[in-house]
């Protein structure tokens, strides 16, 4: 169902991202001290007087600014005004109407949409009287704590009545919904991607390294198939991160791997493959993720030749040996190139995430995989080498990522040699295609009873 939506406004540094969390009941968009910390458009959901609407919040906006990323923002700015039914202006209560202010009223005037001036910071009755002068605007006024609750209210009563929902329909019960995050190191081409992948210009591009600091959430539906798309901040190295923002953002996006089913790892061709790719990359394995590989700015490349891809690939399984199962795509999203692949690498491996392979086929990969041709579990090589363990069966035990159980006995507390755990890994990878997906392994001893 389609949400009337409500965009959130305002100059830097006023709360309008504290507001916006506290409405949606989330964490969504950074909160913190520095201006101009939220820069990409962020959604999310707001329930009220049992009718929903969505609520849009933007970066802090500067009309005349013309440093691209103020100019970025005041565009993305006007990308959620165009759309919205309703506008919500915070302003900062505390330090009264400024001549940005005075600049951003001349411009809502002109928009004709309904505009209700939030005064954020009213936690005092002295405060809220002085947010009275905001009332020159010739908007409707609600002073507002954003940070305490304090006036919400009122302020989403005031907005409900000037909403359009429609007429109520009867959600059917939704497909489900691939999540898929875009990581990578800062300015390899993330939201150049996400932009191509969405044929809009949905967030912020700009060749400054770290201008995402959010994590961007957009849906999309291809054919039958919706998508969750999930554009991250640029993650740097441990210790590389000293400002508040960026320590955030780096959080922020570990946490989007930790809920998304599918990844798409960002490699830049002109730098080649680099320790700190890595180490992304192993970021999204260990959060159970399927994981692409997408080398971008290949039509950048000079001098391609012949054997120019393999050897590139080469040099990447080298760097990252643990991802040898994930697939390798070269693209260009600056130019859309092979980016329409992209899609139905990301349906597949979420389809193999999704496998449960049946008993009986588990039977039958274990007779043909472990045990030796006459029957009977074949004695399987242990950590340290000194004794050996019998494999007695296998069985999955959950999804996404697949996960296996090998139940063993004898050895004592000797664990499975890990190359054996790795043979079995690729015999259950290439007979069950697990595409693009990790597979999980564990061993357990199996007690006999005593008589």
């Amino acid at each position: 169902m389609n949400y009337p939506l409500v965009a959130i406004i305002g100059r830097p540094n006023v709360g309008k991202s504290t507001l916006f969390n506290r409405l949606t009941g989330s964490r969504k968009s950074i909160v913190g001290d520095e201006p101009g910390i939220t820069r990409d458009r962020i959604f999310g959901e707001v329930e009220w007087r049992a009718k929903t609407f969505e609520l849009v919040d933007t970066g802090g906006i500067v009309p005349d600014d013309e440093a691209i990323i103020a100019s970025n923002i005041f565009k993305q700015a006007g990308f959620a005004i165009e759309k919205a039914q309703a506008i919500i202006w915070v302003v900062d209560a505390r330090a009264g109407a400024i001549p940005l202010d005075e600049e951003i009223g001349v411009f809502l005037r002109n928009t004709d949409k309904p505009v209700f001036i939030a005064a954020n910071k009213a936690e005092t009755r002295k405060v809220e009287e002085e947010a009275a002068e905001f009332y020159k605007f010739g908007f409707g006024l609600s002073p507002v704590s954003a940070e305490h609750g304090i006036g919400v209210g009122d302020l989403l009563d005031e907005v409900f009545e000037v909403l359009d929902f429609g007429e109520e329909e009867i959600e059917e019960e939704k497909p489900e919904e691939i999540k898929l995050a875009i990581i990578g190191r800062p300015n390899v081409g993330k939201s150049s991607l996400l932009n191509k992948i969405l044929g809009e210009e949905r967030v912020i591009v700009s060749p400054i390294a770290g201008t995402t600091r959010d994590a961007i959430d957009t849906h999309l539906t291809v054919g039958e198939q919706k998508f969750l798309l999930i554009d991250t901040a640029g993650i740097r190295r441990k210790g590389k991160t000293t400002e508040m923002a960026e320590k955030l953002s780096v959080i922020m996006a570990r946490k989007a791997l930790e809920r998304a089913d599918v990844a798409i790892m960002i490699i830049d061709a002109t730098e080649g493959v680099t320790s700190l790719d890595a180490n992304i990359a192993g970021y999204a394995v260990e959060s159970g993720c399927s994981v692409i590989l997408a080398v971008n700015k290949w039509d950048a490349l000079e001098e391609k030749e012949t054997n120019t891809i393999y050897e590139f690939e080469d040099d990447l399984r080298q760097k990252m040996k643990f991802l040898d199962w994930s697939p390798m795509i070269t693209i260009s999203a600056l130019n859309g190139q092979r980016v329409d692949k992209i899609l139905p690498l990301v349906a597949r491996a979420n389809e193999a995430r999704n496998l449960r392979v049946s008993t009986s086929k588990l039977n039958e990969f274990f007779k043909d995989n472990i045990t030796q041709p006459k029957g009977g579990g074949a004695p399987a090589p242990v950590k340290g080498g000194v004794s050996r363990l019998k494999i007695q069966y296998i069985t999955q035990a959950g999804l996404r990522p697949p996960m296996f159980i090998l139940f063993t006995s004898g050895g004592g507390k000797s664990e499975l040699h890990f190359s054996y755990m790795r043979y079995i890994e690729n015999r259950l990878r290439e007979q069950f295609d697990f595409f693009a997906t990790p597979i999980r392994l564990k061993e357990k001893h199996k007690i006999s009873a005593k008589r």
